[in-house]
């Protein structure tokens, strides 16, 4: 068992146990490849749809610089097999609000890291 299973492994069973309760479901969207025709004005690209689910946080306090993160930005960390498709910045993130977990809220992604074993995905998010 290579280190990104052994990774991947844990989280998914800390994410069924442990952090249950701080687990969330969440889907992404961006726009698909599609050809635009000037003339028209229309596209032929669709909405492409991928979900997960992963722990959502603030950042700290001292990685707040308000240039590159700021004060309202969240962290999305997701396990990278179960998320049907890669986050990528520019695609748009809809998940349970941290502060009234009734209602959903969606994120604009700013930046996705992946951690070196590529087990995880620390996605960026800003309202």
């Amino acid at each position: 068992m290579g280190l990104q299973e052994k990774l991947q492994t844990k989280l998914a069973k800390a994410f069924d146990g442990k952090l249950a309760d701080a687990v969330s479901a969440f889907a992404g969207t961006y726009q698909g490849a599609g050809v635009y025709d000037p003339v028209t004005e229309e596209t032929t690209a669709v909405t492409v749809t991928y979900t997960g689910r992963g722990v959502l946080a603030k950042y700290e306090t001292r990685r707040i610089d308000n240039i590159n993160i700021l004060s309202g930005d969240l962290q999305l960390v997701a396990l990278t097999n179960e998320v049907t498709d890669r986050p990528a910045e520019g695609h748009t993130v809809t998940v349970t609000d941290l502060a009234d977990r009734t209602k959903s809220v969606s994120y604009l992604v700013k930046g996705v890291q992946v951690d070196p074993a590529s087990a995880t995905y620390q996605i960026q998010l800003r309202r």
